[in-house]
């Protein structure tokens, strides 16, 4: 666990980089949120716990949401607090949430699960949700069935041991093993897919020299797939909604997908 910390918390030198470069979530994940939770957005009091620099806090503060942000890196909240400066925002980790229990209706993860420790986080979710309260966990990952992506996260792969795309995450028990997918496309400029590219973990590790290598290595095989330099990144989103039952004081409850 300590490794995984020291790579999540790798990002805070790419924040803004990662706040530009990354995308959002389709409207249709919110709504599928509200049907699995079983209330609206709209008033719900919410925790964004690895908000990052506020990507999905911002999408949740649309819908009407009172949220406060958990995150535990110094740059990624420093970025999270230019652009909302009025929303609270709490320094921690997943696995010991600083906040009161049943306190919330809604604890939600955007691509950060899969740094906890789940037999740590679950528990500390389900502390601080009310009764009928929900967790939901949500990721977007490149999709590994368009030929290109695949063929990317294999170059990834041999370069840095690990790819860059999928959850790569943690399940545990109480929560689904099977994540049906949502497709999405999006058209970007070949630069921004490489900036993007570029925020995640992996490239962080690998260090300046190798990155750019990499890079550049990246840029002349997309150019041959996408030569007018739009790049047609494909996503699917995947949703894992879990509530705490109303009548309960900690333990676990029935699973939802969607």
């Amino acid at each position: 666990m300590e490794r995984m910390t020291d790579r999540a918390l790798s990002f805070d030198v790419v924040a803004g980089q990662y706040d530009s470069a990354r995308p959002g979530y389709p409207p249709a994940l919110f709504d599928a949120v509200e049907e699995l939770s079983g209330r609206p957005l709209h008033g719900s009091r919410v925790l964004d716990v690895g908000a990052g620099t506020g990507i999905a806090t911002r999408q949740l503060l649309a819908r009407g949401a009172e949220v406060t942000a958990v995150e535990p890196g110094p740059g990624m909240a420093a970025q999270l607090r230019r652009t909302l400066p009025d929303t609270p925002l709490v320094r921690g980790f997943g696995d010991a949430l600083p906040i009161a229990d049943t306190s919330v209706d809604l604890v939600t993860y955007a691509q950060s699960w899969h740094w906890t420790d789940p037999a740590l986080s679950l528990p500390e979710a389900l502390r601080v949700l009310r009764p009928g309260g929900a967790l939901a966990l949500w990721w977007n990952v490149a999709d590994p069935d368009v030929p290109w992506v695949a063929a990317q996260d294999e170059r990834l792969r041999r370069r840095g041991g690990g790819g860059a795309h999928g959850v790569g995450g943690h399940r545990a028990e109480g929560l689904p093993d099977e994540l049906p997918r949502v497709r999405r496309a999006l058209t970007v400029p070949l630069d921004s897919h490489l900036a993007n590219l570029s925020s995640h973990s992996l490239f962080r590790v690998l260090g300046g020299d190798a990155t750019a290598a990499c890079l550049a290595e990246e840029r002349a095989e997309l150019l041959k797939v996408f030569p007018t330099g739009s790049v047609e990144e494909a996503y699917t989103v995947d949703l894992i909604v879990t509530l705490r039952p109303a009548a309960s004081s900690g333990t676990r409850g029935p699973s939802s997908e969607v």
